[in-house]
């Protein structure tokens, strides 16, 4: 029976190189399946101080009963290889072949494979390879088999069964197992040690993650490992946030790993009894992304903030976007909509993109919003969109649109008399981490992201083909749309107001609603100067602390043309944590605050997290705002580049694509230009026409000039900016 197990669990068997890979074939699953247990295992990884610490929402699982098929047009008989992990059948034409079979032979002619799987443990999966015959995307799956079967034996002639394409992350070792992925890892040294009290403290120069592996280990006793993002962190044994035990009796010295990864720059070891150790290294555990965008400029100060937002942004890229990496290590939909732009702007990788998005938004029935937080529900939409604005990966929004239905059905369940939101029992309006920001009531924010992720789901509706949907969500947006500026803008304030309790605005003006409405597009120009003037460049406006929120309010600013104020700020904010020794951006900095205090956050010495995702915010505004290119049709079909020095003296940089590397590098005379794909328009501001050879210039206003960018060829523009 044992053996029976095994080869129920997983059917593995000796084939040549050249059978195995006749077609590329690679593991797959019920689509989010594996998404959502992989993220179930990686969020519960969190430990402080040795306790687990579980995360606060509901978390979904996979289904365990799984019916895999396709159909095939065979010109010739084809042996093909299974690898299944669960108890499985196979069936061909409807006719199950007995046992549990390693490898099967399908007839030429037209002929559907089919597989059901079932694991209760992990996800239900199947690697099929054969010369033609191969599991992929292309593959049907269902979770609920609706056939019946009458008394006289004959199947149903009509099924109930919504079937939909597999999911896969294109694992393509069949001998390695879906359950079993894991990111790789590289060894490391640390640069310093020096002694302290029964052991040592090591100093790996920078801020890392990975498993720390403990060299030389022997003894009786316990050998103590504190973490820290930084040095004080390390060295106070009764306050840092992690920490690794090790209880040991051995004679033979012997290296041991520690079993979870952990960030840090400093490991503090220390021994009890007996015990001793000789040193320590680490595994650093990365993201095998491919580092694509790049920036450049005459500033060196900027270029350090660019790298050090590039390396921190790396860290938080795991098997899903992160919020950070020392404390929670959760897929938080705020952070990780975030991440997404500037992934959009840097590594290009899509498949983390979806695995992001498929994990955060689980099963139906939906019972609450995404990670508790309704501001964080509406992150969720936008990042979809967002999505196939820079891909043009129509498929997946197609996928996915269910999904985002039955969560837009259970918010627009949740509006108050007025057809607006706010808070009700089990919801989190966040927002910003912010000292005396108020939640009561209807806050405009709430509003203005609602509205948005409305827009999104009718044009989302348009590719999935609802036109019923489009009509419905598109008449939504738009009453919304004019309700926020009928109830919230205070013509004497020149901005929306914060919020309204009991059906009146408050006297409060906030940077949120006001920045997001700038380059959500939804203000007049006139309006949009107020907001610039009364809101944004307004010291009486409460300020924001968190890179979190910075990040939307440079965008707001350079979205009105405000670069050279946005550089001044980028070297102050993210200069300033840099010249506190910062390796990498953190949750929060306050310029006012000293010393330590800087690494204190909810209550805790050393709380705050010194590596965030939201803290990388110059790789978007930077590629977006500067370099100034973005895609103007899914895809980049069409695209802009509008480049903007801000006071720089030049620039250069490369902004990814699913096609290739868009290049750009600008001076105050000189525009050069490359691009492998779709068609583009270089947008230029100069006091005299611009000179290019072999391409028009075409003149849109005056000392405003457009250059058509065809893929393929190089250009050189001459100007006077």
């Amino acid at each position: 029976m044992k053996n029976l197990k095994k080869l129920i669990l997983l059917t593995i068997f000796t084939c040549s190189a050249a059978q195995l890979f006749a077609q590329k074939a690679s593991w797959i699953w019920y689509p989010g399946d594996l998404d959502i247990y992989m993220s179930n295992v990686m969020q519960n990884r969190r430990t402080e101080r040795g306790s687990f610490f579980p995360v606060f929402w509901k978390m979904d699982s996979h289904y365990v009963l799984v019916d895999f098929h396709k159909e095939f047009n065979l010109a010739q008989s084809e042996e093909v290889k299974l690898f299944v992990e669960g108890t499985y059948n196979v069936k061909i034409d409807g006719q199950a072949i007995a046992g549990f079979p390693k490898s099967i032979q399908i007839p030429a002619g037209k002929h559907k494979l089919s597989l059901k799987v079932y694991n209760q443990a992990n996800v239900p999966a199947i690697f099929v390879q054969g010369k033609t015959v191969v599991s992929d995307e292309t593959w049907l799956t269902t979770f609920e088999d609706k056939e019946w079967i009458d008394a006289s034996g004959k199947t149903s002639d009509k099924s109930g069964t919504t079937f939909v394409s597999a999911g896969s992350w294109n694992l393509t070792d069949p001998t390695k197992l879906p359950s079993q992925f894991k990111l790789p890892v590289v060894a490391q040294s640390a640069i310093k040690t020096e002694k302290v009290n029964n052991g040592a403290i090591s100093d790996f120069g920078k801020e890392t993650f990975g498993f720390i592996k403990v060299h030389g280990l022997k003894g009786k006793g316990r050998l103590s490992i504190y973490y820290g993002e930084s040095k004080e962190e390390a060295l106070s044994t009764d306050k840092c946030e992690t920490l690794d035990y090790l209880d040991i009796d051995r004679s033979q010295k012997k290296d041991s790993i520690m079993p979870l990864s952990k960030a840090f720059r400093y490991v503090n070891y220390q021994s009890e009894g007996s015990v001793s150790a000789d040193s320590v290294s680490m595994l650093y555990e990365y993201a095998p992304v491919t580092e694509r965008g790049s920036f450049k400029s005459s500033d060196s100060e900027l270029n350090k903030i660019y790298d050090v937002a590039k390396y921190t942004f790396h860290l938080n890229t795991r098997e899903f976007f992160i919020d950070g990496i020392k404390r929670d290590r959760w897929v938080w939909s705020g952070d990780a909509y975030q991440s997404y732009l500037m992934n959009y702007y840097s590594f290009f990788d899509a498949p983390t993109v979806k695995r992001t998005l498929l994990a955060q938004r689980g099963k139906d029935p939906v019972t609450a919003h995404i990670n508790t937080i309704m501001d964080y529900s509406f992150y969720w939409f936008l990042g979809i969109y967002d999505y196939y604005k820079f891909t043009g990966d129509q498929k997946f929004v197609q996928d996915i649109y269910p999904r985002m239905q039955s969560l837009m059905t259970y918010i627009d369940g949740r509006k108050n008399k007025n057809g607006l939101l706010e808070w009700m029992p089990g919801d989190w309006i966040f927002i910003d981490w912010a000292d005396k920001l108020s939640k009561d009531g209807e806050v405009s924010f709430e509003q203005l992201l609602y509205a948005r992720s409305l827009e999104t789901m009718a044009l989302c509706a348009k590719l999935a083909n609802d036109t019923e949907g489009v009509a419905k969500y598109d008449k939504q947006a738009k009453e919304l749309k004019n309700k926020i500026f009928e109830l919230y803008w205070n013509q004497n304030k020149h901005a929306l107001v914060h919020s309204r309790v009991d059906d009146k605005q408050t006297d409060n003006v906030t940077r949120y609603a006001n920045m997001f409405g700038i380059f959500f597009d939804y203000f007049t120009p006139e309006q949009k100067l107020s907001v610039k003037k009364n809101v944004l460049l307004n010291d009486q406006i409460a300020k924001i602390t968190t890179p979190y929120m910075r990040f939307y309010e440079l965008e707001a600013l350079c979205a009105m043309g405000e670069q050279s104020y946005v550089l001044k700020e980028m070297k102050n904010y993210w200069g300033g944590m840099l010249k506190l020794g910062a390796t990498s951006f953190w949750e929060e900095y306050n310029p006012d605050k000293k010393g330590t205090e800087h690494l204190a956050m909810y209550g805790r010495p050393f709380g705050k997290s010194l590596c965030h995702a939201w803290g990388a915010s110059p790789i978007y505004l930077l590629g977006k705002y500067y370099l100034g290119i973005q895609p103007t049709t899914p895809g980049y079909e069409t695209y802009t580049i509008e480049p903007n020095l801000g006071g720089l003296e030049w620039m250069e940089g490369k902004i990814p694509t699913a096609n290739g590397d868009i290049s750009v590098y600008c001076s105050k005379k000189e525009i050069k230009v490359s691009s492998p794909t779709g068609v583009g328009k270089l947008k230029i501001k100069s006091k005299t026409k611009p000179v290019i050879k072999g391409a028009e210039v075409k003149e849109v206003s005056k000392g405003s000039y457009e250059i058509t960018i065809e893929k393929g060829k190089d250009y050189n523009v001459k100007y006077s900016g």
